[in-house]
């Protein structure tokens, strides 16, 4: 395998992972974000982590195909090696990924407590408008359809008559 058929095998490698990966990804969207995050990142490690296979050539090889084969078809010894580069790129992604989520929960505290800060003053709003409309809610009927109860034996008894 020349240089050359290397990296683009590399390439369409990257190409289909991260296809794979978008694949993933839409999979696990319905899903409850602490669930669906270490799901994508084991994803990613398992689809993006190299391993090294010819150590005088310096060749890799994606760790997940190699670890697959060498189990497969008891060929070659690369299966530790690979398993231990998914254990590690593993262990770094998770510790990346705890970093995050202890530098979000911050403020995904402080967004909520916005949030609700906000409906409260909403609901409250709400509530201060139906009070104020309540003098003019009180009569729902319309005066102008419905017949208003006349003075027995007044004139106009069966008429109807807007009021000024």
């Amino acid at each position: 395998m020349t240089e050359n058929d290397y990296l683009l095998a590399w390439g369409l490698y990257a190409v289909a992972a991260l296809g794979c990966l978008l694949v993933g990804f839409r999979l696990t969207r319905w899903m409850w974000r602490w669930l669906r995050e270490p799901l994508r990142v084991v994803m990613a490690v398992l689809l993006l982590t190299p391993t090294i296979i010819d150590p005088v050539k310096e060749s890799f090889a994606p760790a997940i195909a190699i670890t697959a084969l060498d189990m497969l078809f008891k060929v070659g010894n690369n299966a530790w090696r690979a398993a231990s580069d998914l254990a590690m790129y593993g262990l770094i992604a998770f510790g990346l990924y705890f970093v995050f989520v202890l530098l979000r929960w911050p403020f995904l505290k402080r967004a909520r407590e916005r949030r609700e800060h906000a409906e409260a003053a909403a609901a409250q709003d709400a509530a201060q408008d139906v009070v104020a409309d309540e003098p003019f809610a009180a009569d729902h009927r319309d005066r102008y359809l419905e017949p208003q109860p006349a003075a027995p034996g007044g004139p106009g008894r069966g008429r109807v008559e807007p009021r000024l």
